[in-house]
């Protein structure tokens, strides 16, 4: 099969097959590129799509995009039960195998050392959100209609010092909580609070972290933030993962579609 070809990671060589019938971006399924004793894990994607310029206008359509992630994000999980694969940008593309070769060997000092600091290790997410209001079960249970305009404004007044403290009960939380499972972790990451217009997820994100925790260790890591869930009304926890070490996997900021290539 003809076509320019799609990085999703690099690792080292692994005996485990991946799974069957398994397909990654634009139908296509992986393949083992082995070079320098190291592996790039690729598929063919047209040119039509992944050349540099249709490339370029697709990521303005998320419909297209949001394919394109889940099929990587499909390949790299299948990689993760099987090995610890270095995952790659989104629409890493190279013109052919020779292409590919020559990022390794570019980067091949740097792949090992991340490699050696991944190995037998995983990343798994956690959120806290502030809820958007408090749940009210019966219209009686909704505030009194206020009598007068005085009343009106105790009544904004009190909404406003509970919100701000339950804010405030949700920043300690987060703090404290990101405190004690980094200790737990051998490393950790702090992202941006998810817009909740992007995500979809209810309630106000406060904390958006990363923690990277030895697979031997995970299950001890999940009952850990589980005992936290339901520590603070008006509070939600949420844990996802195992994934790939994306946030730790160190990936240099340079574009990754190489001129030459796509």
């Amino acid at each position: 099969m003809t076509g320019l070809r799609y990085v999703y990671a690099v690792c080292r060589p692994f005996s485990t097959p991946l799974q069957a019938q398994l397909s990654g971006v634009a139908g296509d399924p992986p393949r083992l590129l082995t070079h320098h004793g190291l592996v790039a894990v690729v598929s063919h994607v047209p040119e039509a799509d992944f050349g540099e310029d249709p490339l370029r206008a697709h990521l303005e359509d998320l419909d297209w995009l949001t394919a394109v992630a889940r099929a990587h994000q499909g390949v790299i999980d299948a990689l993760t039960t099987v090995t610890t694969p270095l995952p790659l940008r989104l629409g890493t593309v190279f013109r052919d195998d020779s292409g590919v070769r020559t990022m390794i060997e570019a980067r091949e000092e740097s792949f090992r050392r991340t490699l050696d600091r991944l190995e037998g290790r995983v990343e798994w997410g956690v959120k806290v959100y502030v809820e958007d209001a408090p749940r009210q079960d019966t219209a009686a249970s909704a505030p009194a209609r206020p009598a007068s305009g005085r009343d009106y404004l105790r009544q904004r007044r009190m909404q406003t010092k509970s919100h701000e403290e339950l804010w405030q009960r949700a920043e300690t939380f987060a703090t404290r909580l990101h405190e004690t499972l980094s200790e737990a972790a051998e490393d950790s990451r702090l992202h941006a609070p998810q817009n909740p217009t992007l995500s979809g997820a209810s309630g106000r994100n406060v904390l958006n972290a990363a923690y990277l925790v030895p697979r031997a260790k995970s299950e001890e890591f999940v009952e850990m933030v589980d005992r936290t869930k339901d520590g603070v009304p008006g509070i939600r926890v949420e844990l996802t993962g195992p994934w790939a070490a994306y946030s730790f996997a160190g990936e240099p900021s340079e574009r990754q579609t190489e001129g030459e290539g796509a």
